[in-house]
């Protein structure tokens, strides 16, 4: 069995009894699923969206408990793992969607030419390692400014992603630059909009090289989430949740409308992951997790 493969719970039986509750509640405007919660909770999800969790959200969870989260709520991908706990999710059945660790730091990227050497050496290493287990993803970042003109460093990233990026190819691994605001998280961070990612991957020219359109980013920096998305999809390799302002859960105390958001993802045909990277507020974020899960699954 492959490890994306998920066993997907039995459908809940709707009895006459049940049937006679959704009447009712149609009849009063209440929602079913507050009418029934159980049943509704144990539905299948619908697959038309891959899904995934940043694994640092929950950090009061080990790796293998997490594991076990994600598959009680329906779903089997971790993001943001690296090597030393592949062995727990592939133990689990859980998939690393986004690999990380060859990374210096999100503010020491490939926009630095002064990190190339140090950064080569580490991709170099860590394609063959997300390779050989089995995965696909790996991330990169570009770097802050620091008094760089954005052409200049555009030029710097891309010649230093072309040093790694036929062994990519090679191994079959894509690497995937995040995109993330410098307003208010990442000061100075380079990668800040779409306008330069996407420039970058038409500089880049290959499958084997794309953004991580990470929606809570792109919303403090620029808005425009679902044009932005039917415009520039194909450099889209991965997504990224969370609410704005204050990046917790994504429902509706929050701005963005993220079912629209998810179905305009859908609608593209991303074959992707969406991954929930939200930091969890309420009281149980297990819950928050599955709720956020059920509002993305369109």
């Amino acid at each position: 069995m492959s490890i994306h493969s998920i066993e997907p719970a039995p459908a809940p039986v709707l009895t006459r009894r049940d049937a006679l509750r959704i009447a009712v509640a149609g009849s009063l405007g209440l929602g079913v699923a507050g009418v029934l919660p159980a049943l509704a909770a144990a539905a299948p999800l619908k697959g038309n969206l891959k899904h995934s969790v940043a694994r640092w959200t929950f950090p009061q969870q080990s790796v293998a408990q997490l594991c076990r989260t994600v598959k009680d709520i329906g779903f089997a991908a971790i993001d943001l793992v690296g090597p030393e706990d592949w062995p727990t999710l592939k133990a689990n059945g859980v998939y690393s969607s986004m690999c990380n660790g060859a990374e210096i730091g999100l503010d020491k990227g490939f926009a630095g030419s002064q990190f190339h050497d140090q950064l080569v050496q580490r991709y170099m290493r860590h394609i063959d390692l997300v390779a050989d287990a089995g995965y696909r993803n790996l991330i990169c970042f570009s770097g802050n400014r620091n008094g760089m003109d954005p052409q200049e460093g555009m030029a710097n990233a891309e010649a230093g992603l072309k040093r790694i990026l036929g062994h990519a190819e090679k191994r079959g691994v894509v690497l995937v630059m995040e995109l993330l605001n410098s307003k208010v998280d990442h000061h100075d961070y380079l990668c800040d909009n779409s306008a330069w990612g996407v420039e970058l991957c038409r500089r880049i020219g290959s499958d084997n090289f794309g953004l991580l359109y990470d929606i809570y980013h792109m919303q403090i920096m620029e808005g425009d989430i679902i044009a932005t998305i039917g415009k520039h999809h194909a450099c889209f390799k991965h997504y990224h949740t969370a609410g704005v302002p204050g990046r917790h859960e994504i429902g509706d105390q929050q701005e963005l409308h993220y079912p629209a958001i998810c179905r305009a993802i859908r609608d593209t045909g991303f074959e992707g992951y969406l991954a929930q990277e939200f930091m969890p507020a309420a009281a149980d974020p297990v819950n928050s997790l599955r709720e956020a899960i059920r509002l993305c699954d369109v």
